[in-house]
């Protein structure tokens, strides 16, 4: 009887290094803004784009450069200004991830705190803030005023060599035609790419077979069934 394989082993977590992240037109502004730090125009910088265009990796790749502290837009709920004079005292230089789910109000106490520590903030989000239904007049102003950069959804070429590179991470040769065939039938983002060829990487080793696209079309359909 064949054996059952699974495939909701706990993948290693995401790494964000400056080296695993693969540059292409749609992200080859954003990083330019990234390594340009600290000579920004303002305390901060805005970047916008799809879930898995490499936004969060970028904001970790900053982090690591700055110094800063990774925080999510949700965690201001219910921040009050002492708790974020305490929060800018401990890390002046801040990265906020889905920040279109902080309160207006937490936000725009904490871009003014950032200035006055002389501090910076990156504010990520799906959107730029210039398409964000503020209520806050102030907030607005200064959001808007930062330099907004927008992430572009990976394309083909950018999806392939995240695939190519993941494969060469873990030593693998994939059969021709099998990184196309991912490319089209995959989830597009580059997560996706980290999950699929971990999942190849595993059944190969598995079942003894080689990536081809017999394999990937296995892969693609046990993933696209799990939970």
């Amino acid at each position: 009887m064949a054996r059952q394989l699974t495939f909701d082993l706990a993948l290693p977590p995401p790494t964000y290094a400056r080296e695993d992240f693969v540059v292409a037109d749609g992200n080859r502004e954003a990083l330019a803004w990234i390594d340009r730090w600290p000579d920004w125009p303002a305390p901060a910088l805005a970047l916008g784009g799809p879930p898995g265009c490499g936004k969060t990796h970028l904001a970790r790749i900053w982090a690591e450069r700055a110094g800063a502290l990774v925080i999510e837009g949700r965690d201001l709920d219910g921040k009050s200004v002492a708790d974020l004079s305490e929060l800018i005292a401990a890390s002046p230089t801040i990265a906020i991830d889905d920040a279109q789910d902080a309160p207006e109000r937490a936000l725009f106490h904490l871009y003014n705190l950032a200035r006055e520590h002389r501090g910076y903030l990156l504010v990520v989000a799906q959107a730029l803030p210039a398409h964000w239904q503020i209520s806050l007049p102030d907030l607005a102003s200064r959001l808007r005023a930062a330099p907004a950069v927008a992430v572009a959804a990976p394309d083909d070429e950018l999806l392939g060599s995240i695939i190519l590179k993941q494969l060469a991470d873990r030593q693998l040769h994939a059969a021709p035609g099998v990184v196309h065939y991912l490319v089209s039938h995959m989830e597009r983002s580059a997560e996706a790419a980290r999950r699929v060829v971990a999942a190849l990487d595993r059944r190969a080793l598995a079942e003894r077979r080689e990536i081809d696209r017999r394999l990937a079309a296995d892969v693609l359909a046990e993933l696209s069934a799990s939970p």
